[in-house]
């Protein structure tokens, strides 16, 4: 890994990620959150301000170093107890069923495998646990999406390997999640990068055949 990638990206998306309009995203994404939680991409710590009281601890998954420095502070002062128990989304060194709930924001574009780590929050996660998202992603509308294809491979270079064209609604429910809510629109700004999804998936069980 080079020293853009491990050193300066990090703190680019970082500071994308932390800007105030995303506040609103952040407040609503975090609601009904309870009990302990498993964020995967903790990144700096940017949700630690809009855990709700029933959130007992947060269980904290992040690979970068820079963010983990960056977060250190923040996880420190917060009144939520934070534990940061492993670097890869993909491989959780968490016990089956160990979780309330599961958080993830600005994620899912980034993780290489991220069928496997979706189909890890599903194992660590209680019956009927939630999984909490916010993400942006892949557009409805074709020319937009035209768009997305031409930046994507810079953007996965500039911006620490984020997708412009995943789709988020898709790959939690082939994970095995069922959508109990779902809110998705523009954001401000260019549309290939701003297409947001907001949902709260519960987890389903997975039967023997």
């Amino acid at each position: 890994m080079g020293l853009y990638q491990r050193a300066i990206a990090p703190r680019l998306v970082n500071w994308a990620c932390s800007r105030p309009l995303f506040a609103k995203g952040r407040t609503l994404v975090c609601e009904g959150l309870h009990g302990v939680v498993v964020e995967v991409g903790f990144g700096a710590g940017n949700n630690i301000d809009f855990y709700p009281p029933a959130v007992t601890k947060v269980l904290a998954v992040e690979p970068s170093v820079v963010s983990n420095r960056e977060a250190a502070k923040r996880s420190a002062a917060s009144q939520t107890p934070i534990e940061h128990v492993g670097l890869d989304g993909q491989r959780l060194a968490l016990d089956d069923a160990s979780c309330d709930c599961a958080l993830v924001t600005f994620t899912l574009c980034t993780i290489p495998d991220v069928s496997a780590a979706l189909r890890e929050l599903h194992r660590v996660l209680r019956p009927e646990g939630t999984l909490h998202f916010l993400e942006h992603g892949l557009a409805p509308d074709p020319v937009v999406v035209r768009w997305q294809r031409r930046f994507e491979p810079l953007e996965k270079v500039l911006a620490d390997g984020c997708h412009l064209t995943r789709d988020p609604v898709a790959l939690v429910k082939d994970a095995g999640f069922e959508i109990t809510s779902l809110d998705q629109r523009y954001a401000a700004g260019p549309k290939p990068w701003t297409y947001m999804t907001l949902g709260v998936a519960e987890r389903v069980a997975v039967t023997s055949p």
